[in-house]
Order: structure tokens, then sequence, then C-alpha cells
């Protein structure tokens, strides 16, 4: 689960870097044209595109919902797991601190070894995850802008005479 989750953010993080890169172009097209036929059709093409943009935004942020899901369900087994681990842990320590014996010691030292590599894992699937709400965050932010610059380039096309 670790390697999914690590090359998911990957994969995701590419993908944001190159959808801000699409509307930051789809921002700048249009601007400084002059009036007549070409700039309405440049700007219905990149009406076109900007809610094409939109709805590319819409399914990538379903697809990033559903992901933080199963990582969120996985998050919640191995939180469970681990203290469960920990209490574990802490009663093997108070029974070998009270009654020692060397089986107890044995097993507080088993415990010790597989609590450690629980808690790592968990920390892993807990930072991946907090990183997928903030990519989250940043897909709702470029949807926002999109959405704007699709509405203003709307009312550009329309023309000022339309505009009251």
């Amino acid at each position: 689960m670790e390697e999914r989750l690590k090359s998911y953010l990957k994969r995701t993080e590419r993908l944001l870097e190159e959808l801000e890169r699409g509307i930051n172009a789809a921002g700048t097209e249009g601007e400084g044209q002059n009036s007549g036929s070409a700039e309405a059709r440049q700007q219905e093409k990149t009406q076109d595109s900007g809610s094409g943009y939109c709805e590319r935004l819409q399914k990538e942020k379903v697809e990033l919902l559903t992901q933080i899901g199963f990582f969120q369900h996985e998050r919640l087994v191995h939180l469970i797991v681990t203290a469960l681990f920990a209490m574990l842990a802490i009663i093997v320590f108070v029974v070998a601190v009270t009654a020692f014996s060397p089986w107890s010691g044995l097993l507080l030292l088993l415990l010790l070894v597989l609590l450690i590599p629980y808690i790592r894992h968990y920390y892993i699937l807990e930072n991946g995850v907090q990183r997928l709400y903030e990519y989250y965050d940043r897909l709702e932010a470029m949807q926002s802008r999109a959405e704007t610059a699709v509405l203003r380039y709307s009312a550009a096309a329309k023309g000022p005479h339309n505009a009251r």
C-alpha cells in the first residue's frame, strides 16, 4: 500500500502541474486582441476549451476523492492495528515488570519489533492522505479560476453592447 500511495502522489503531483500550466496558458489566451470576427472566434474557442478544462478538473476531483476514500480506509485499519499493538505492548510491559519471566520479555521485544514498522507505516499513510487533501484544495482553486475565466470570456464574447 505504501508504494501505491507514493506512486499515486507522484502521479497526482505531475497532473496538478500539468493542469496548472494549462490554466495559466488559458488565462493568457485572448488578452489584448483586436475587435472583430477573429476575436469572437478566438473567444468561442477559448470558452469551449475552458468548459472542457472545467469538466476535466471535475473528473480529476472525483477520482481524487475516490482515492482519498481508499487511503482513509487503509489509514483507519492501520490506526486500529497500531493502537491494539501499542496497548498489548503496554500490558506485556506491565506484566514483564511485575512478574518477570523470559517469555514475557521475549514477547515484549517481539511486540516492539512489530510496533515500530506499524508506526512508520501509519505515519506514511497519514502524511500521504494529508497531501491528497492539499491536492484536492489545489484542484478546487484551479476549477474556480477556470470557471471564472470561462464566464469572463463568455461575457466578453457577447460584447459591450450586450453587457447591460
